[in-house]
């Protein structure tokens, strides 16, 4: 099987100007053209480009469907935004849980402040070799100064485990919580959410990809997830009658539905007088978001969590 040839990158850039008059030839309806000059230059055409796509009647040549307007594009992309923090404040507080958790379950069950400098307590030696390097080098790099009087004062060559949880992010802590060795360990932590510790798992590391994902800027709207979770088979029938239950071809499962489910589900847990389900209806209203586009099922709201 023959390589394709690679041919020179050769088209030249663009004023905001001409970028805007490209938009209007491929049949998109702008009203000011000043203002989306204007937004052009704040939000990069290239990075506009993704939210053009579902309103697109053909890719290959980049035309618009009839009626498509700028403000719709922009609308979409103003959502997208607002979802992203939306998304990061709740993992932030699954996050903070999740840390407290493995802390205070590993240092109780083991009887010690230093479980995770005990290889021992952990399934892959590899695993463990990179996530202790990467926190000592983390604890060495940290400008806290919880972490300067522990490192100073004491002669172990970590602080103890509930300082430096503090200092994991939810991909670090992912890997962490999924390498402990006892299945117990795991499922005492797991417990807590009212979920299994294979459940709670799998869903920690699909959490770590979208918070990432969030952070960085990128796009989370329409967005497919290589990564998926596993959905529980046990729980409350709160979180049983609001996933969305597919083939496992279905693309609608790497879409974001079951991992708001989920989280709604964890914040309840977690803090039980948040609103954070009542902050993304009101942003799905708001922006008037066709949330089949995320995986929703055409009844969600009728679901028992979003009630």
């Amino acid at each position: 099987m023959s390589r394709q040839r690679k041919v020179p990158y050769n088209k030249p850039p663009t004023t905001y100007a001409v970028q805007v008059e490209q938009l209007q030839a491929r049949g998109l309806f702008i009203e000011d053209s000043a203002q989306a000059e204007f937004y052009l230059s704040q939000l990069n055409y290239y990075r506009l480009a993704a939210y053009f796509l579902p309103y697109e009647q053909d890719h290959a040549a980049h035309t618009f469907r009839d009626g498509v307007t700028f403000n719709d594009v922009l609308n979409i992309y103003i959502f997208d935004r607002e979802l992203r923090l939306l998304l990061l404040d709740a993992i932030e507080r699954i996050e903070v849980s999740l840390r407290t958790q493995l802390a205070y379950h590993l240092s109780h069950n083991y009887g010690t402040a230093h479980p995770h400098l005990q290889p021992e307590l952990f399934f892959n030696p590899v695993i463990y070799g990179i996530s202790v390097s990467k926190l000592s080098n983390d604890v060495r790099n940290s400008k806290e100064e919880f972490i300067k009087h522990l490192t100073s004062k004491y002669e172990e060559l970590m602080p103890p485990i509930w300082a430096v949880v503090e200092l994991m992010t939810m991909g670090h802590l992912s890997k962490w919580f999924s390498n402990v060795k006892q299945r117990s360990d795991r499922q005492a932590i797991s417990r807590t959410y009212g979920l299994d510790e294979k459940v709670m798992t799998s869903f920690c590391e699909h959490l770590s990809l979208v918070r990432n994902h969030a952070a960085h800027h990128a796009r989370l709207w329409n967005r497919d997830f290589t990564k998926t979770m596993m959905l529980p088979r046990r729980g409350t029938d709160i979180l049983l009658g609001s996933l969305h239950i597919l083939e496992d071809r279905d693309r609608r499962l790497r879409k974001l539905y079951n991992t708001f489910t989920m989280i709604a589900y964890l914040m309840d847990k977690i803090a039980p007088d948040n609103h954070w389900k009542a902050r993304l209806k009101t942003l799905i209203d708001n922006h008037n978001i066709d949330t089949s586009k995320m995986g929703f099922p055409d009844n969600w709201l009728e679901m028992p969590m979003w009630q």
